[in-house]
């Protein structure tokens, strides 16, 4: 299970190398999200969440909705100005930039897990 504070990690997908990631856990980190960034340097992990919005953004991000157990439910590409559904089991939602989680090998039925970016 992810850290429940604001932070750096490392997340890890199964068959690939480990991808840079951001936590925002807290209210204020998960509002501004990547709200003003021209890019995103690996993932952004949203948690607690089950939806994302991509108003007010300057490119297009893929979105991975996962379960508690950290198993990817969905995989979605939004273009800037779009209102994500919520899902259903969502617990957490991690953004990256758009066409790179086909790249890492993300897709629904995976697990992942993270690691500190310390260790």
């Amino acid at each position: 299970m992810p850290r429940r504070q604001d932070g750096t990690a490392r997340l890890h997908v199964p068959g690939g190398p480990p991808v840079p990631l951001e936590i925002a856990a807290s209210y204020r980190a998960r509002t501004r999200g990547l709200l003003g960034r021209d890019a995103v340097d690996g993932a952004l992990l949203l948690t607690p969440a089950a939806s994302v919005h991509t108003f007010r953004m300057r490119f297009a991000i893929d979105v991975a909705y996962l379960d508690r157990h950290l198993t990817v439910l969905a995989v979605r590409t939004m273009r800037p100005g779009r209102l994500g559904l919520p899902r259903l089991r969502a617990r957490h939602v991690l953004e990256s930039a758009a066409g790179a989680m086909e790249g890492w090998g993300l897709r629904p039925g995976v697990r992942v897990h993270f690691e500190d970016a310390s260790a």
